[in-house]
């Protein structure tokens, strides 16, 4: 049994197969969750919680940023989450869905000089994390949100996003 059910629907681009995703996606997620039960001191759930990602295209995202956040442009990753909750508490059985556009991250990736899979792991720890109530948009919170994400990141072998150094 899988410490977080995660249902994987390939809509639109050219990512790679599902089994890949899933593979990937679970080792991320799993990681994330233990860190943040670690930290936050509380146990994961006996019953394991629900997530639903969806791998899409630009133009797609650009229609779901256009609608929920009012922002008529792609982005890289969205978070729905399926109930509210701040930094720290326990999320219900189903926590929500994450949505990430292809082009935009293989963009980003290109630009930043790094592989397309480092870049997508990334950005599933930061789309799970503002699952959880993480968000960056007052600096403090920017900066709690940045500084799980670093040491998750670390956890999975990766540097640190926002700066130079490795972790």
């Amino acid at each position: 049994m899988s410490e977080i059910e995660i249902q994987i629907s390939v809509e639109a681009g050219p990512w790679p197969a599902e089994k890949t995703l899933l593979s990937m996606s679970e080792r991320v997620i799993v990681t994330a969750a233990r860190h943040l039960a670690r930290e936050e001191g509380q146990p994961l759930p006996g019953t394991p919680p629900e997530l639903s990602l969806l791998f899409t295209d630009d133009a797609s995202i650009r229609t779901i940023n256009a609608e929920w956040r009012g922002q008529d442009k792609p982005t890289n990753v969205l978070s729905f989450p399926a109930f509210p909750v701040q930094p720290g508490d326990m999320p219900g059985p189903m926590l929500g869905d994450i949505i990430l556009a292809h082009e935009t991250l293989t963009r980003e990736a290109a630009e930043m000089g790094k592989p397309f899979e480092e870049h997508l792991t990334h950005l599933l720890v930061h789309g799970f994390l503002h699952l959880f109530g993480y968000d960056h948009l007052e600096t403090d919170e920017a900066e709690e949100m940045e500084g799980l994400e670093t040491r998750i990141l670390g956890e999975l072998g990766l540097s640190d996003p926002y700066g130079d150094d490795p972790v």
